[in-house]
């Protein structure tokens, strides 16, 4: 590499050694304890000083004996986090930073403010773990030099595959400290589609979770996948099937923070150590991250998240989650999902305590730590919804009179404040008279009156048992789906405040969410700071007013850099100005000064996605959301895809639960007490009664549904791993019966 142009300056050469046999040579130690260490990225400055002697005199003269004296000195090019290694950096002479440039740079600013308070927990792995904010501040600063050591260069891609844990958290942050780029997904994916991620993105290492992930891995990741070297986050190497890994380098979690630990200690010893590096600072539009979509149609693509994407949202969820010194999270979504991880982040800024959970513990986890957050997926919400339900209605006579009366007189006082908050949506741009707000206004506020002291009985009667089953003392912030408005509706009755947020991989995610003062159910709030919206007719992308439906578009410093290696797709969703489209239909509420609506202009309401419209062979089209939301609120439906395109009226496929479809069955005599099964006929009429019960308010009614056995799951590829199903995958896999439906 010449320094001036084309010409070589005889006297002076910067040579880079990158990919060059000699030079690996010459950088490569020997294989010591199963122990590849790599240098750094290199620069090497070669000083020649040459002599030629020519009768008494020194020449230039190419053509005479030259006699020259080389000094070859190599420079390691070390890419760094500003601010996270500012106290290195002052050592070292080069230029620190009072600011975040970089992701990693918010663990400085918690370790000073907050050292000593404890940051995670993490009880179910072995060993189990908890660090202080201090802690981790230093366990990624090591696990981030450990990955130098052995040779992991900036810009390189390392695929991240494991689960969520306090050391996800130090692998993530320390791969991008060292100006790496992290590829992430979890355990449960397909062997197939991890095969695809890490070789689409050009992945040139491995951090896996466990040994079993690796195990089931192995084959077909060593014969088909080039991987440097392999990371074990939790387990022993011993653990590990050996064939095919012989000179393959390996190490566990703690010898890459033991490796840091020792480089970082040399660096601050040895003023030579730190002479033979060239330092280079991240940049905030340096790539963090590469982060494959769901994939619920087709391969997912690679969403390239910059740091400033992800910086965006560290900056800007304050209003939506103001989280206190001192907080306690419960953590157990996938933290390569961009929404818990964006939030993850966030919460650190905070100085608040985060525990890791898993689903089987979350019910006992939520008692017994009473976590004041809950962020979480609607599924979660659900859930815990289904379940209150349950243990009501398995009570006695008596207490499930009171309970459910109770919840009826809640549920209708929470739609009297609405009215008289000004939280209710509407579409309609003309709003009322003054006149007829103030009486609207007034008697809305005498009947709530009425009925608040039986409210506030009941929080104390039945909701206050409730709220210490679950804690969720502030509030619990759903995410990454639409959240059923009837799971909404009961938990702000029951006095559990559930904050709904919007966004997308591609926008890092978060571009809108419901704010603690003004939590307006049946939407997803108000834009992010820094975020614009517009709403655009599908087909001739007009801007379209408030109150009416079309495709959602954003904009703002949150918006994707592009899709790896996929300039098509980019620009499929991104415009010249900037705007990404969502492809989710929606519309922005009108704003009003008077009635039921004034505090509702310019929150964001969602009605499904485009791709998912159905249109019917009479050119109606039918949005299959709403249809199955609500038939989701039925106990003995535990799966749903209304189908119907091309055809002249929609069908379903049901994945039914079997256990509450027994007991109804019996409760309806039309099965005995002691039976064990229901014929396939029995319960398709059974199961196509209750869809009609809940779905008859709807303008387009589901007619035949076909009964599956088998649920819809992410190891038959039916569920995205962030739990969406696959919509044409579900129709290819049942083709012929849906054919035979129709008939």
């Amino acid at each position: 590499m010449t320094m001036f142009g084309d010409r070589m300056n005889p006297l002076y050469t910067v040579s880079s050694t990158f990919g060059s046999a000699s030079a690996n040579q010459m950088a490569t130690s020997p294989l010591t304890s199963n122990l590849f260490c790599y240098k750094f990225a290199r620069t090497k400055i070669v000083q020649r000083k040459c002599k030629k002697w020519d009768g008494g005199r020194f020449s230039l003269n190419r053509h005479l004996r030259t006699f020259c004296q080389s000094k070859t000195e190599e420079m390691q090019i070390r890419r760094y986090s500003p601010f996270l290694e500012s106290s290195l950096l002052s050592c070292n002479g080069a230029l620190a930073s009072d600011e975040w440039k970089a992701v990693p740079d918010i663990w400085r600013s918690s370790a000073d403010k907050y050292g000593d308070r404890v940051a995670v927990v993490d009880p179910y792995h072995s060993p189990p773990s908890q660090m202080t904010y201090k802690q981790l501040e230093q366990e990624i600063l090591n696990f981030s030099e450990g990955l130098r050591v052995i040779g992991l260069k900036p810009d390189e891609k390392l695929a991240l595959f494991a689960d969520n844990s306090c050391r996800w958290l130090v692998a993530d942050q320390g791969i991008m400290a060292t100006g790496a780029i992290n590829v992430v997904r979890g355990s449960r994916s397909s062997v197939e589609e991890l095969l695809h991620i890490y070789n689409h993105s050009e992945s040139v290492a491995l951090a896996v979770d466990s040994p079993e992930m690796f195990n089931r891995m192995a084959e077909t990741f060593i014969s088909k996948a080039p991987m440097r070297f392999v990371i074990l986050l939790w387990g022993e190497k011993s653990s590990l099937a050996c064939d095919g890994l012989e000179g393959m380098p390996v190490f566990n979690y703690k010898e890459i923070v033991d490796l840091g630990q020792e480089s970082r200690k040399s660096l601050f010893d040895s003023h030579d150590a730190r002479r033979r590096q060239m330092d280079e600072a991240i940049s905030s539009d340096d790539v963090a991250t590469l982060v494959y979509t769901s994939g619920t149609t087709g391969n997912p693509k690679g969403v390239l998240l910059t740091h400033r994407n992800l910086l965006h949202q560290i900056k800007n969820l304050w209003d939506i989650v103001p989280a206190e010194v001192g907080d306690r999270f419960l953590s157990m979504l996938p933290p390569w999902h961009a929404y818990e991880r964006a939030c993850e982040y966030f919460i650190f800024t905070c100085g608040i305590e985060q525990v890791y959970t898993i689903v089987r513990n979350l019910k006992d986890d939520l008692q017994h730590y009473q976590p004041q957050y809950l962020i979480s997926v609607p599924l979660v919400y659900d859930t815990l919804y289904s379940g209150i339900q349950k243990q009501i209605s398995t009570s006695s006579p008596l207490r499930k009179l009171i309970a459910f009366m109770f919840i009826r007189v809640s549920l209708t006082y929470m739609e009297l404040k609405r009215i008289y908050e000004g939280k209710c949506l509407t579409r309609n741009e003309k709003q009322p008279s003054y006149l007829v707000s103030m009486l609207d206004w007034l008697w809305a506020r005498c009947i709530a009156a009425i009925l608040y002291p039986v409210h506030m009985l009941a929080k104390k009667v039945v909701y206050s048992k409730i709220h210490s089953t679950i804690g969720i003392s502030k509030a619990g912030v759903s995410g990454g789906g639409s959240l059923p408005l009837h799971v909404d509706q009961f938990f702000e009755g029951i006095g559990v405040k559930v904050q709904n947020g919007y966004g997308l991989t591609e926008s890092s995610p978060v571009v809108a969410a419901r704010r603690p003062t003004c939590n307006v159910l049946g939407s997803v709030g108000h834009p992010i700071q820094h975020t614009e919206f517009k709403i655009v007719d599908s087909e001739t992308n007009e801007v379209l007013s408030p109150g009416l439906k079309g495709i959602v578009k954003v904009r703002g410093p949150q918006v994707m850099k592009g899709y790896y290696k996929n300039p098509w797709a980019t620009k499929q969703v991104i415009d010249e100005d900037g705007w990404l489209s969502t492809g989710d239909i929606g519309w922005i509420a009108p704003h009003h000064s008077t009635g039921r609506s004034r505090r509702c202009g310019g929150v964001i309401v969602l009605e499904g996605r485009a791709k998912d419209t159905i249109v019917l062979s009479t050119g109606e089209n039918v949005e299959p959301g709403e249809l199955e939301e609500a038939a989701l609120r039925s106990s003995l439906i535990q799966q749903i895809v209304v189908i119907g395109q091309d055809q002249r009226r929609l069908g379903a496929i049901i994945v039914p639960n079997k256990e509450e479809v027994l007991l109804a069955a019996k409760e309806l005599s039309i099965l005995d007490a002691n039976a064990s099964d229901l014929s396939k006929e029995k319960m398709t009429s059974l199961l196509y009664k209750e869809l009609r019960t809940w779905t008859l308010q709807f303008s387009f009614q589901i007619g035949p549904i076909l009964v599956v056995e088998e649920p819809f799951t992410i190891e038959s590829d039916l569920l995205t791993p962030t739990m969406k199903i696959r919509r044409d995958k579900v129709c290819a896999r049942y083709r012929e019966q849906i054919d035979n439906l129709y008939k």
